[in-house]
């Protein structure tokens, strides 16, 4: 068990509270850090490999620099778990990711330490930049400080804020916390780079080195002026950091991320330098916790599990996930067809590739956190005669919505978009949860957007995108798939921009699209209890829509509802009656749009953020039954 917050008053309920502890204590709070990690994840899920790794590097920057005045950004934020603990939130901390509770990501409503809001790679150096140019116009003197770990700086829009910081020349602190993974590990030959400045001794004693040499030997100074003339061609043979320094940043490192003295020491350091500096720490990822320091990867971001073995709790029913099934249909399609191919932004494992990697590894790219370079690259893969899967989450493509309709869409590319964890995702939170794909991807030319119900859909649907000649996107939640699916009519013949009728109602007509059929089908049982019989049509694509059939179930029943798991603004529902209107046939119909509020989704357990958004049952029946009368 975690020991009392206020024992031995070794857990701070402030970071200044932190720094009156001596070094000793500092090493204890460490392990009653992890401790308190470990315990609320195993109970909440959550990050528990980067939290672990990141603990002793929290402490010191806590210990150097006065937060909340001095600006802490965390990039991603899914490390930011210490960072909460330090700053007064350890007795709320078991309410991690629950409804109500604290976010697992960094939320300026929690704490005026939460200075800016992540939640997805490679912004924070950008944000620092600008916090830090806001508070030279403010003739203020604070210190400004991102965290960004060696994955997200794969990232181009990390490059991009690095090349800016090192013209504008202003003091600005990045810590690199490098544990060589990103959720995976990491890929590309930026990492390799790092894995090679780790061999590395520091930049400062080279250069103290260097000079004292040359101090004492005779005419010093005359070789000083020759080394000068050889500055550039010596600098590349002795600075470990010699990227950083060529695009104008100091770079201070490699330390050891988890030694709280050379941590305390650089950081003093660079609070000392006028402009731009790169902390390189090294860290494990897992730390203090054997488990997850053996499968760094599976404890990124995991469910409830025994602390004591690490294992999860068994899924009893034995149903798959849809991203099992989506990597086990593109693994019979891999077989069916050499064309086919994968694009993966550092989720390999998240989106189900791991059987398509081990049975065909030349065949998966995973790019790494680089959304943008993802798409464009399977524009040229399709282009050049393959039929590349982008296997995303829902969220993260919306950072290539450019690529997506400049590189693909524009010149009609064959480019099939798997977007996993669509919809709510639960406990992540506002910025994980994929509810706005449906309204901006059905903006795009030519884009075809099929949304199935469950896992055979899903297989049949992923085979009909890749015969297409065209982009293709299809979209489905996290979690299980249904355990009794509804049979398709004719699943040799689903064909672009048909629905399915699934049950027939004379009072009025429900479509709706993806997994919430079911709940839609739920409510229409609670109505037929009631004497009101709904049809409910599952339409299957968004775009094209079967208008033809929606629009003959409008015209027979008078009464339509639509149904989706996503903003309700230019959404399915929108697509509907932009139909009905082009037809000129909402004059006589009564027309109502159930979908997510103009406002972010909280993070809370799904079930109960579909229910406070009128997505179960019980709710769809109440607005039809108020339809019907």
């Amino acid at each position: 068990m975690v020991p009392d917050p206020g024992d031995e008053g070794l857990v701070p309920d402030s970071p200044a509270g932190l720094k009156a502890l001596n070094r000793d204590k500092l090493a204890i709070l460490a392990g009653r850090v992890r401790a308190r990690l470990i315990e609320v994840v195993a109970a909440n899920g959550g990050h528990l490999s980067p939290n672990l790794g990141a603990v002793e590097l929290t402490i010191a920057l806590h210990r150097a620099f006065e937060s909340p005045e001095d600006k802490l950004i965390w990039d991603v934020g899914h490390q930011s778990y210490v960072h909460k603990l330090l700053t007064g939130r350890w007795k709320a901390f078991s309410t991690l990711r629950k409804a109500g509770g604290l976010s697992g990501f960094p939320r300026r409503s929690e704490s005026p330490s939460d200075v800016f809001e992540t939640g997805h790679a490679s912004t924070s150096i950008s944000a620092a930049l600008g916090m830090a140019k806001a508070r030279d116009l403010a003739g203020q003197r604070h210190h400004v400080v991102a965290v960004i770990g060696d994955g997200a700086l794969t990232g181009g829009m990390a490059f991009e804020a690095i090349n800016h910081a090192g013209q504008v020349r202003t003091r600005l602190i990045i810590v690199l916390n490098d544990n060589s993974m990103s959720i995976a590990r990491s890929v590309g030959g930026f990492p390799a780079y790092l894995s090679r400045v780790r061999t590395h001794p520091l930049y400062s004693r080279t250069k103290q080195d260097l000079k004292e040499l040359l101090n004492r030997l005779p005419g010093g100074a005359g070789l000083a002026t020759f080394i000068g003339r050889l500055k550039t061609s010596l600098k590349y043979l002795l600075i470990p950091g010699v990227l950083f320094e060529e695009l104008g940043l100091t770079y201070l490192g490699p330390v050891n991320g988890h030694d709280l003295d050379q941590l305390l020491m650089v950081f003093a350091q660079a609070k000392a330098i006028q402009g731009p500096v790169l902390v390189h720490c090294l860290t494990r990822k897992g730390k203090g916790y054997l488990p997850a320091e053996l499968d760094p990867n599976r404890f990124h971001g995991i469910g409830p599990f025994d602390p004591s073995t690490g294992k999860p709790p068994d899924r009893r029913d034995g149903r798959r996930t849809y991203s099992e099934v989506f990597g086990g249909a593109l693994l019979k399609l891999c077989r069916e067809d050499r064309r086919v191919c994968a694009v993966t932004a550092a989720m390999p494992d998240g989106t189900g590739l791991r059987p398509v990697i081990d049975a065909f590894p030349s065949r998966v790219f995973d790019v790494g956190i680089a959304e943008q370079h993802a798409v464009t690259f399977a524009a040229g893969l399709a282009s050049g005669g393959l039929r590349p899967v982008v296997a995303v989450y829902s969220t993260f493509l919306q950072r290539a919505y450019d690529q997506t309709l400049h590189d693909v869409c524009l010149q009609g590319l064959p480019v099939v978009f798997a977007l996993d964890r669509a919809g709510i995702v639960g406990e992540d939170g506002p910025t994980h949860h994929g509810t706005y794909d449906l309204s901006y991807l059905r903006a795009m030319p030519g884009m075809v957007l099929a949304v199935p119900r469950d896992g055979d859909m899903l297989e049949a649907m992923l085979r009909l995108g890749l015969n297409h000649h065209g982009p293709f996107a299809l979209r489905y939640p996290r979690g299980t798939v249904p355990g009794d699916p509804i049979p398709m009519a004719h699943p040799q013949g689903l064909a672009i921009g048909r629905g399915e009728l699934l049950r027939d109602g004379n009072d009025l007509a429900i479509c709706a699209v993806g997994p919430i059929v079911y709940e839609v089908l739920r409510a229409a049982e609670l109505l037929a209890a009631q004497g009101v019989e709904a049809a409910v049509f599952d339409a299957r694509f968004v775009k094209p829509l079967d208008s033809k059939a929606i629009s003959a179930l409008a015209s027979r029943t008078g009464r339509l509802l639509t149904v989706e798991e996503g903003v309700a603004q230019g959404g399915f529902g929108g697509a509907v009656l932009e139909s009905l209107a082009a037809r000129g046939e909402l004059r006589d119909l009564t027309v109502r749009v159930i979908g997510l509020p103009d406002h972010p989704v909280p993070h809370g357990p799904a079930a109960v953020l579909r229910k406070a958004a009128g997505l179960d049952a019980r709710s769809i029946a109440d607005v039809a039954r108020e339809m019907a009368g």
